[in-house]
């Protein structure tokens, strides 16, 4: 069976992402695509920004945006490959926070995604006015133009002529094997960002030597012979306030740390998780993760059940010397018979979050206007990105709004017909204050 096309389109907050892939959606090409999104925050509202695609997007919106990426994408494109003849391409958008590599690995590392997928390119857009306040300081920003097959440096027209000089210089320095191309309003032509004729292995594994090694949403990995009945597994307090798990059941020649199980225990991981409080018992073997609440003074307790035991995999999200973790049967601890730890090999800036508000209230446009450029005009170097779709008092259409910094683009949109009327925005920022932000959108009520 022919390979399936794969483009990802990457490129940090705001920088025109979500506007190519509707230029390309809106094209008369003749293929029918599929798309895949990767969204960072509370809400997710980019599906509702995609043009013409009530079923052909689907969401990845899972926990840490590069560990568990990888799973979430071979869970959607296994699902995809039951109606695969529904569609000619895939493009995969991933979220401005994310490191490309784990979406691209995911071509490379797995021999089902091998044998059916072929990555076509990544695509990189490159916010020509913003990006050089983020270029240092930012892992991802620095990622996603070194992966790249080819560059889009956006909004040209807000630039000035050796401004746009001094930041091309910036990224080819960076990446000089890319192609390079000039867009306002991502306005390329689309033969030159489709079907540009696969992904360079070799100048990824050159800009990045672990490319080919995977990345995992644990820490730790054990095996373990398991009693009948309960087990108790027991933490302490620690750095998190909660701490994702995932056990499997193992025949006896099975190994947890095994690269076949750790791949299992991603696709697992790649699962809605359950919540469990401490006390609560937890059948061992879940298709699921469990997110064990961590929140509570002292040692918590949770009884892992097996009716007939045997040999189990456990997967956890942090180290167990961060929690003091161990398991015990009758008051004696159990020891592994083989572990292994797996050091993430990426960091994200914690004090950059993301900020959901919703409302069911219709907007008044103009509060709402005063106090986004009261905002903007205040604390617009740390807001990265906010986007919005609001519920305009008298207004019979959808108002769509983006803004990167203190740029900001606000137009209406389709008409809501049958749809039921609500606003969502998020913001995307450094050390956003929730409260002060929920507390001014609310004043913008009609």
């Amino acid at each position: 069976m022919k390979k399936i096309p794969v483009t990802v389109l990457t490129g940090f907050l705001g920088s025109g992402k979500t506007t190519l892939l509707n230029r390309i959606l809106s094209e008369n090409h003749g293929q029918r695509i599929a798309v895949i999104e990767n969204e960072f925050g509370e809400i997710g509202i980019d599906q509702a920004l995609v043009i013409d695609a009530d079923e052909e997007v689907f969401e990845m919106n899972n926990g840490c945006i590069c560990c568990t990426v990888r799973g979430d994408l071979i869970r959607i494109l296994g699902n995809l490959m039951k109606r695969r003849d529904k569609f000619d391409r895939i493009l995969v958008e991933t979220t401005g926070m994310a490191d490309p590599s784990p979406v691209a690995q995911t071509f490379f590392v797995d021999d089902d995604m091998r044998d059916m997928f072929s990555l076509d390119g990544i695509i990189t857009l490159v916010d020509a006015k913003h990006v050089m306040l983020h270029i240092d300081d930012s892992r991802e920003c620095q990622e996603q133009i070194a992966f790249a097959d080819v560059l889009v440096l956006n909004k040209i027209d807000l630039v000035r002529p050796e401004d746009l000089a001094q930041v091309e210089r910036r990224i080819r320095s960076m990446n000089r094997m890319a192609k390079v191309l000039h867009s306002s309003h991502a306005q390329v032509p689309l033969s030159s960002v489709l079907d540009i004729g696969g992904f360079d292995l070799e100048r990824a594994v050159a800009s990045k030597p672990g490319f080919l090694t995977p990345e995992y949403p644990f820490e730790w990995a054990a095996t373990f012979e398991l009693p009948a009945g309960d087990v108790i597994l027991s933490l302490d307090e620690g750095p998190d306030a909660s701490m994702d798990l995932v056990t499997i059941a193992l025949s006896a020649d099975e190994d947890a740390t095994s690269p076949a199980l750790c791949e299992r225990a991603l696709r697992v991981w790649s699962q809605p998780a359950l919540r469990c409080r401490p006390g609560s018992r937890i059948a061992l073997g879940l298709p699921q993760p469990v997110t064990l609440d961590l929140a509570s003074a002292g040692s918590m307790r949770y009884p892992l059940h097996s009716p007939s035991g045997g040999r189990f995999a456990l997967y956890t999200q942090h180290l167990p010397t961060e929690f003091q973790l161990s398991l015990q049967h009758q008051q004696v601890r159990l020891a592994p018979r083989n572990s292994q730890e797996f050091a993430a090999s990426h960091t994200h800036a914690q004090d950059v979050t993301s900020v959901g508000l919703h409302s069911d209230a219709p907007i008044d446009g103009e509060r709402l206007n005063q106090w986004l450029s009261k905002l903007l005009r205040e604390q617009g170097a740390a807001i990265f990105r906010m986007k919005g779709i609001l519920n305009i008092h008298g207004k019979d259409k959808r108002y769509v709004f983006q803004g990167v910094h203190m740029l900001f683009d606000g137009r209406e949109d389709r008409p809501w017909g049958s749809e039921a009327r609500s606003s969502d925005l998020v913001f995307i920022g450094r050390s956003l204050d929730r409260v002060a932000l929920q507390q001014g959108f609310e004043k913008c009520h009609a």
